[in-house]
């Protein structure tokens, strides 16, 4: 929400953190949320966001919206100490869910403290709310 009234050049301006720009951040947390997702349901692994074509913050915003309920729901479907198996560049790992679940969230406040940064850096004022206990305190559904 914070990036969608800035302009598409201010989007996509380097920085030397994370993945180097807001987009490329928002994206790439997005990326991470499906394939995490994909691996909870035990299926094959979606095309990464980040492979793709450039997306404005409203198209990113509609990733996230369509990935996050469906994050919520498998997550749920099953027990956090019950096993899944991801597969990466030829090796397997095995992970409980719960870990799986964990990692996802940590990842996201990693890079959501980057995309913080950045907006700081370009002005933007105020920053919004990024952090579970904030939006707690302002009311937000879990």
């Amino acid at each position: 929400d914070a990036c969608t009234p800035l302009p598409p050049e201010t989007i996509h301006q380097r920085f030397e953190m994370g993945p180097g720009s807001l987009h490329d951040t928002l994206v790439h947390i997005i990326g991470a949320i499906r394939a995490w997702t994909d691996v909870l349901h035990g299926r094959e692994l979606r095309p990464r966001p980040e492979q793709g074509p450039k997306l404005t913050p409203s198209q990113i915003l509609a990733v996230l919206d369509e990935s996050a309920p469906e994050l919520a729901a498998i997550a749920a479907a099953h027990p956090l100490d019950e096993i899944v198996t991801r597969t990466r560049d030829g090796k397997t790992y095995s992970f409980t869910r719960g870990a799986v679940v964990t990692h996802i969230t940590t990842h996201g406040m990693h890079h959501r403290a980057q995309c913080l940064n950045m907006l700081r850096q370009l002005g933007v004022n105020p920053l919004p709310k990024s952090s579970v206990m904030e939006w707690s305190l302002e009311g937000e559904p879990a």
